[in-house]
């Protein structure tokens, strides 16, 4: 696991999720109607390079956001 990536996502996932001015309570619950069990906590620390994020989290987080593969990923 790349430490400086997990950091740098994170700050893409808050940078996207604040653009969208959604809270991260809003952003669990998204996850959560998705048959995805995230909680807020897991958001913030994913915002913080603390958890990473799995495949199908990732492709949630997309479609929540409505961004690109690479607006995750500019890292």
């Amino acid at each position: 696991m790349n430490i400086d990536f997990e950091k740098k996502l994170g700050e893409n996932v808050r940078r996207l999720r604040m653009e969208k001015k959604m809270t991260q309570d809003q952003v669990a619950t998204a996850f959560q109607l998705a048959g995805c069990e995230l909680t807020r906590s897991s958001i913030a620390k994913i915002e913080v390079g603390q958890r990473h994020l799995y495949p199908d989290e990732i492709v949630l987080l997309k479609k929540i956001f409505g961004c690109t593969y690479e607006e995750l990923f500019n890292v």
